[in-house]
């Protein structure tokens, strides 16, 4: 390098011929390009010191494929080799959001751990890993568990890995699902579809969500304090005469990450797809202590039912701009929640009847009850999974509903009890309810 420098400085004296210059130039020439192609020689050595590029496994045409690749890798006697063919085949897996990986209808769950022992549970199972057929294999000398199930091609379900005894989320999948637990992974099948309406619509007008109010129950109902929060339409100033839905667990239901109620309520507005609405987020937890009273308050409980119907309506219908007729008036809830809709349908169809129900935890008794009733002044709207979820009592009621008369919308997911399934569903009763 050091001539390189000393040949780009060099002078050609005025005082030499042009027979002296002409060699001397040449010289220059000669010895400049000669540092050229050395330079570039290096350059190739360099490169040829470079690791080769390692496999990139984008593409399988089916399961068996995958694990034809799979066993190549793991079953190579070079322990190198092995141990950077594995790397590859991971890091390309993950690189490609192919972890758990989906083709058609099967799906290879993978997790990569010393664990002695790995094991799936979720939705698919009741969240029970101990269940026949759902531990993990460990392939070969590697450290890559895996499990292969098949799912319908629509389903969307909750799941965590469980290594050892450690319940985790799955770290290679950054598709997650909140519950009322915090988040779990979320498997989402080929013609699963994200439902569009918990996302905001840009330009939607905004409604608001009051803070915190109390109201302290009469000692006839429940004889202590609920929480709850109100949910008014954008441009409310200027409305009148609104309809109004009750939602049990409702801090569940306003919360974006679980039911994102609030946000498909503006869009819903927004789109002209429902008349403006005003939504009561009742809180089940109690407002000092925090325990959640949902098992006892939600379980066909005549007390919360008339404290709801008779208190809480009355309050809200003071305090903002309802429509008080009971045909304008709905209930929704999920679960426990789903039976409580019912018993309110039910026990006080002169306040409420418009029943929502997601996944309801019916027990025998309200279905002998609504199938022995006559027709109530009420129009239903009831959905289930039908992956370890509510299906069985729901069917059962809806078999009830049906040849009562009821005006039912009814729907079934391929889907278990999660939140996931409940938030894709809220536009639903919505429009069922209060479309235009």
């Amino acid at each position: 390098m050091q001539k390189k420098k000393n040949l780009n400085v060099l002078r050609i004296s005025e005082n030499d011929t042009a027979m002296n210059r002409t060699p001397n130039f040449m010289h220059f020439i000669i010895i400049f390009l000669t540092g050229i192609m050395l330079n570039s020689a290096c350059k190739k050595e360099d490169n040829s010191e470079e690791p080769k590029p390692v496999v990139d496994y984008r593409t399988f045409n089916s399961a068996s494929d995958f694990f034809t690749v799979l066993n190549n890798v793991v079953t190579l006697t070079d322990s190198a080799e092995r141990i950077s063919r594995t790397n590859a085949l991971w890091d390309s897996l993950k690189e490609n959001k192919q972890i758990p990986l989906i083709i058609g209808d099967s799906v290879v769950f993978l997790y990569r751990s010393s664990a002695s022992t790995v094991s799936w549970a979720g939705d698919f199972n009741g969240w029970n890993p101990a269940t026949a057929g759902w531990q993990g294999t460990k392939a070969g000398q590697s450290n890559i568990w895996f499990l292969k199930k098949s799912f319908p091609m629509d389903a969307r379900l909750d799941y965590k890995i469980v290594a050892n005894t450690n319940w985790i989320l799955d770290p290679a999948n950054p598709n997650q699902q909140y519950s009322g637990f915090g988040p779990n992974s979320e498997l989402r099948m080929p013609d699963w579809q994200f439902p569009d309406e918990t996302k905001l619509i840009a330009g939607a007008g905004r409604g608001s969500l009051s803070e915190n109010q109390i109201i302290t129950s009469a000692a006839a109902n429940l004889g202590y304090q609920v929480r709850y929060k109100v949910y008014t339409p954008f441009n409310y100033s200027q409305l009148e005469n609104l309809p109004v839905i009750y939602v049990t667990d409702g801090h569940e239901y306003a919360d974006d990450r679980l039911g994102a109620m609030i946000i498909v309520l503006d869009n819903l507005i927004h789109q002209n797809r429902i008349e403006p609405v005003i939504a009561v987020f009742i809180d089940p937890r109690d407002p000092v202590s925090g325990a959640n009273r949902r098992m006892t308050e939600y379980r066909a409980n005549i007390r919360f039912a008339n404290f709801v119907a008779d208190e809480l309506t009355a309050k809200i219908d003071s305090d903002y701009k309802t429509n008080a007729d009971a045909v304008k008036r709905a209930i929704l809830g999920t679960s426990l929640g789903g039976w409580n809709s019912a018993f309110f349908g039910l026990m006080r169809s002169d306040k409420f009847q418009l029943i929502g129900i997601h996944s309801p935890a019916f027990d025998n008794a309200i279905l002998q009850n609504f199938s022995n009733s006559a027709l109530l002044p009420l129009k239903i709207y009831m959905s289930t999974g039908v992956i370890f979820d509510t299906q069985t009592q729901a069917r059962n009621m809806k078999t009830i509903l049906e040849a009562k008369g009821y005006p039912l919308q009814y729907k079934e997911v391929n889907e278990g009890h999660s939140w996931g399934n409940w938030r894709a569903l809220i536009d639903e009763p919505l429009i069922w309810f209060f479309g235009k």
